[in-house]
């Protein structure tokens, strides 16, 4: 199929849409189910996403749940790309399943925070940039523990190493909406950090 047919608003909507539609799997969720665990939106922080899951005491539920919640972010761009669409196509794909994850379509649109999920676009936008990012979140957890102070710092970092290396354009858009609803979700986190009452990784509900 010759995709340079379709008019780019067409492209952009379409990629919109089956980004969206993968990242509606709240693989929290369905490994959840598949281990034979509570749902994770009924313990801990309630939300469906690999760090509650681990408070479940199941790493390999964990570690599963990331991995997944990783992948669906990072197909639809990788996809994108390697068929060749323009920036714009490959921004709404990655921002369609970010989007996905936080509103499933699946799951009464009960979602997660997207962390993973927004680790799975960056990666797919630029190995380089998604690493780069991964390194802030890991340093961060390694030092203070705390899953949602790295959520955040690196949401902050994203959009400006994404800015400082490549500049602007329509994936430094996307990546500016992923950190910005990224840290709005974050913000029961960020009151229980203000109060030192943040449940540290690993720290089981």
């Amino acid at each position: 199929m010759n995709l340079s047919q379709f008019n780019p608003l067409t492209l952009v909507a379409l990629a919109a849409v089956i980004g969206y539609l993968v990242g509606s799997l709240s693989f929290a969720v369905i490994v959840s189910r598949l281990f034979g665990l509570a749902d994770p939106r009924s313990y801990g922080s309630g939300n469906p996403g690999a760090t509650n899951v681990l408070r479940s005491g199941n790493k390999a539920a964990a570690i599963l749940t990331l991995v997944f919640d990783a992948i669906k972010g990072y197909v639809p761009v990788i996809v994108a790309k390697q068929m060749g669409l323009p920036d714009m196509v490959v921004a709404a794909a990655g921002l369609g399943a970010f989007l996905g994850h936080l509103w499933p379509v699946f799951f009464k649109f009960e979602g997660g925070k997207g962390v993973a999920t927004a680790a799975g676009v960056l990666l797919g936008f630029s190995g380089a940039l998604g690493g780069s990012v991964l390194l802030v979140w890991i340093a961060m957890a390694v030092i203070f523990r705390y899953s949602s102070l790295a959520a955040l710092t690196a949401a902050i970092a994203a959009p400006l190493i994404q800015l400082y290396f490549w500049g602007a354009g329509v994936i430094t858009i996307s990546v500016v909406v992923m950190s910005v609803l990224l840290i709005w979700r974050h913000e029961a986190n960020i009151r229980k950090l203000l109060a030192g009452q943040e449940s540290k990784l690993g720290q089981k509900a």
